[in-house]
């Protein structure tokens, strides 16, 4: 995941869990360890679809559902699979044997994130830091079959959010995914979202 995504994720989060819309880019520079030009950059494209307003000292996220879709138009979680194999054991089992160090995504994440997830599905997906990789290949070894474990890159910050993907995040990788349930998953993820923001969902403004 690029740095730039890891900061609209987090704006996206901020709003959601906290409702914080406002920002410094020195505040998220020092949050991140980043640069104050890369928050620069990843204000960019944001502010000229009328997702961020920028003033003078600060800048607002004022559209979190054209922030969320831009970001999940332009994620490419593909690139982001570091280890992928099949693994003979139901899902159930095989998210059981997700290292402690592993963040659920995708259709685990959501899951979890409601009492029942809306559709079954055949494949798992979850982010672990690059260092810890050989310890997924001794639970997962590569075998022959329909591949159902993937394993997706872990930026250091996303360790932030706890051991499930937020909604926003969840959403986009899922949004990324071409299997057929994913539909009831995104929608379903979507109305929850729609749930804490009501009629303002498409358009929020500071």
């Amino acid at each position: 995941m690029r740095k730039i995504e890891t900061i609209w994720h987090h704006l996206l989060q901020a709003a959601l869990a906290e409702k914080q819309f406002k920002h410094t880019q020195q505040g998220l520079a020092s949050f991140f360890g980043y640069s104050v030009s890369t928050i620069n950059h990843g204000l960019v494209v944001p502010t000229q679809i009328g997702a961020i307003r920028k003033e003078s000292k600060f800048f607002v996220l004022e559209n979190f559902q054209k922030l969320l879709y831009y970001w999940a138009s332009a994620r490419n979680l593909e690139k982001d699979v570091i280890y992928k194999t099949h693994y003979p054991a139901t899902i159930k089992e095989i998210e059981g044997l997700i290292p402690s160090e592993g963040i659920y995504a995708c259709y685990s994440a959501a899951s979890r994130i409601f009492d029942e997830p809306p559709a079954d599905y055949s494949k798992v997906y979850f982010y672990i830091e690059e260092r810890n990789i050989e310890k997924v290949k001794q639970r997962f070894p590569l075998a022959k079959g329909q591949e159902n474990v993937f394993v997706l890159k872990a930026p250091e910050a996303l360790k932030n959010y706890g051991q499930i993907t937020t909604l926003p995040q969840t959403f986009v990788d899922i949004w990324n995914l071409k299997d057929w349930y994913g539909q009831d998953f995104t929608r379903a993820i979507e109305n929850k979202i729609k749930g804490f923001f009501g009629p303002n969902f498409t358009c929020l403004v500071w």
